[in-house]
C-alpha cells in the first residue's frame, strides 16, 4: 500500500510538472482559405500534442493586410509568440533593431543547414551569421491550374501551354466560360506579371531584372513581349469579379473559369474540394513553357521575450514546424513542397510530384520576394495593379514606368 502511495505520488508530480512546463503562445497568419486552414491545422496539432497551447491569431485578408499589423504589434510593444511571414527582406529591419529571437542554437543542434533543401531558404532567414527564423515550405507561384469541366463545356482540348490557353479562349467565351480567372488583391495583379516574365521573357531576363536590377533588360524586346502578355492576359479576364485568390480558385473549380495563373498553394483549394489532379484539374509548371519553379515560401519568426518559458515554448515550436512528420502532413494539405529531402512523400499527387521533379532537376529560380526592398515592391505592385484595370494604359506607357522603377529599385 505505501509503494502504491508513493507511486500515485510520483505520478501525480510527473503531471504537475508537465503543466508547468506547458505554454500559450499566439500564433499570427494569414492563411484563413479551406485549404490554407487544414495545413495549418498540422503545425497546431502538432504544438498542442507536445503539450503546449496553440492561441491561433488568424488575420483575414492576404499576406498584404497582415503583415502591417504584424509588424506593428511587434513594434508597438503586443508581439505574438510566432508569427508567419516570408523570409527574407521583410523582416530584415525587425531583426536589426533585436525584436526576434535567435534560433541558431536550435539550428545547429538539428543541423537545419544540412537538412533545408535548397540550403538558400535558411540563408533568407540567416543574418550576419545568425538564424532568425524557420522556413516551412516551398512555394513557387509559376503555375496554371485549368479546369478540365470547362474545357469540355467548351469543347476543346486542355491547353498544354500559355499559346494554347490564349488561344482556347474564344471557345470558352461562347460557352459562357471566363477565360482566365483573377481576384483583385494587388499581389496576385503581380504575381500573374512575374510569371509571365519567366514564361515569355524567360529565365535570363526575369534573373537579370529581380536579382540584377537591371534597367535596360527591363526595357528590351524580351520584356516588351512579356507587357503584351501581360495585356492579353488582363482581356482574358473580364467576367472575373471576384476579389480574395482563392475566389478566383474556386471559379476554376467550379468550372466558371478555364484557367487561374496562382502559386501551388492552389492545391490545398482543389484538395478541400476533392478534386483530383490529372483527372478534375491539370496544372501546368511555367505555364507550360518554361517549367521551372521560385523556391520562396513562408518562415515563422518568432518575436524576442523576456520570459524563458515563452522562449522555450518558442524553440520547441521551431523544432516541430522542420520535423519530418509535420513537414509532410503539412505540405500534402498545404500543396507546397517539403523543405526537407528526406521525407517520404509517396502520398504526393501528380502536380507535387511535377513540382518535386523540378526541384530536384535544379530548374529553379530565386524567388522575387526578396528581390526588392518593400518601397520598390510596393511602386512596381501599384504599377501592375493601375495597368490591370485601366485599359487604357498601353503596355509601351507600362512598360516605360517599369523600366523607371527598376532603374531606381533598391
Amino acid at each position: 500500500m505505501k509503494v502504491l502511495k508513493k507511486l500515485l505520488a510520483c505520478s501525480a508530480a510527473a503531471v504537475v510538472s508537465t503543466a508547468a512546463v506547458a505554454t500559450e503562445l499566439e500564433v499570427t497568419h494569414w492563411w484563413t482559405s479551406g485549404g490554407e486552414a487544414a495545413a495549418v491545422a498540422e503545425f497546431a496539432k502538432a504544438f498542442n500534442d507536445g503539450g503546449d497551447t496553440w492561441v491561433d491569431g488568424a488575420i483575414a485578408g492576404s499576406g498584404g493586410v497582415a503583415r502591417p499589423i504584424i509588424i506593428s504589434r511587434i513594434i508597438g510593444g503586443d508581439p505574438m509568440g510566432a508569427t508567419q511571414l516570408n523570409h527574407g527582406r521583410q523582416a530584415e529591419e525587425l531583426v536589426e533593431a533585436g525584436l526576434m529571437l535567435d534560433l541558431t542554437d536550435v539550428a545547429e543542434k538539428e543541423g537545419w543547414r544540412d537538412l533545408v533543401n535548397p540550403v538558400r531558404l535558411l540563408d533568407s532567414c540567416t543574418l550576419d551569421g545568425k538564424v532568425y527564423c524557420v522556413p516551412v515550405n516551398i512555394h513557387s507561384p509559376q503555375w496554371i491550374w485549368l479546369s478540365h469541366a470547362a474545357y469540355e463545356k467548351a469543347g476543346v482540348p486542355v491547353p498544354s501551354n500559355w499559346d494554347e490557353f490564349v488561344a482556347s479562349a474564344p471557345k470558352l467565351r461562347e460557352a459562357g466560360i471566363v477565360p482566365l480567372a483573377m481576384g483583385q488583391q494587388p499581389w496576385q495583379t503581380q504575381l500573374a506579371f512575374d510569371t509571365l516574365m519567366v514564361a515569355v521573357g524567360g529565365q535570363d531576363l526575369y534573373v537579370k531584372i529581380l536579382n540584377g536590377k537591371d534597367a535596360d533588360a527591363a526595357g528590351s524586346a524580351e520584356a516588351a513581349k512579356v507587357f503584351e502578355a501581360y495585356a492579353n492576359a488582363r482581356a482574358l479576364s473580364d467576367g472575373s469579379n471576384v476579389n480574395d485568390w482563392n475566389q478566383a480558385t474556386n471559379m476554376v473549380i467550379t468550372a466558371k473559369a478555364g484557367g487561374q495563373i496562382m502559386g501551388d498553394w492552389a492545391q490545398g483549394e482543389f484538395q478541400v474540394a476533392k478534386q483530383v489532379a490529372g483527372k478534375d484539374y491539370t496544372c501546368l509548371p511555367g505555364l507550360g513553357v518554361n517549367e521551372v519553379i521560385a523556391t520562396g515560401g513562408d518562415a515563422f519568426y518568432f518575436p524576442k521575450s523576456d520570459d524563458p518559458e515563452i522562449t522555450a515554448a518558442q524553440k520547441r515550436m521551431a523544432s516541430q514546424m522542420i520535423s519530418k512528420t509535420v513537414q509532410v502532413a503539412f505540405n500534402l494539405k498545404k500543396g507546397s513542397l517539403p523543405i526537407r529531402g528526406d521525407v517520404d512523400l509517396s502520398a504526393a499527387n501528380d502536380c507535387m510530384k511535377k513540382g518535386l521533379k523540378i526541384l530536384a532537376s535544379g530548374a529553379i529560380l530565386p524567388d522575387g520576394v526578396n528581390a526588392f526592398s518593400a518601397d520598390t515592391q510596393g511602386q512596381i505592385q501599384d504599377l501592375m495593379v493601375e495597368f490591370w484595370n485601366n485599359k487604357s494604359i498601353t503596355p509601351e506607357d507600362a512598360q516605360k514606368r517599369y523600366v523607371a522603377i527598376i532603374s531606381d529599385a533598391d
